[in-house]
């Protein structure tokens, strides 16, 4: 998997989502809105099993076309201490070259991505209106670090 559009992080560095994953396992979970009911849920399940993600060697970061401050803000008040990534400007550019922005909404698709040794090992593609469960996403880090991924 390549090292993707350069973004920014929630703090305005600009990386490339490969960066997440050069040392190591990545868990990259596209979100279409912060703030939004399901998406806000969703960062606070992960907030919540940080310290699970980052004990398998596996570094966490959410992605969507929110603005830098706009995540920063949302970080902020949910406790995040991983990345929240920008894809605003040009809009939707890594999502698109990820295969996952909608283009009828404009925002990313609700996606997850397990990225092992520099390819995908288990995606997820999430429902409209749904929050994916963060039990889905460890189960793909113990299947993936054990050798067995799915998807």
């Amino acid at each position: 998997m390549a090292g993707g559009v350069p973004v920014r992080d929630q703090f305005g560095a600009l990386l490339r989502p490969g960066e997440l994953w050069e040392d190591g396992p990545a868990l990259l979970v596209l979100v279409p809105g912060a703030f939004s009911t399901h998406c806000t849920a969703e960062l606070g399940t992960l907030v919540g099993a940080a310290t699970r993600f980052e004990a398998a060697g596996v570094q966490l970061a959410v992605l969507s076309c929110d603005p830098v401050p706009v995540l920063r803000a949302w970080g902020e008040e949910h406790g995040a201490r991983f990345p929240l990534l920008s894809d605003f400007w040009p809009h939707g550019s890594a999502c698109r070259a990820l295969g996952a922005f909608d283009d009828e909404l404009g925002v990313a698709r609700r996606t997850s991505l397990l990225v092992v040794d520099g390819r995908a090992r288990w995606v997820l593609h999430g429902e409209r209106g749904s929050a994916r469960a963060v039990g889905e996403h460890l189960d793909a880090v113990r299947d993936a670090l054990a050798g067995g991924a799915r998807g």
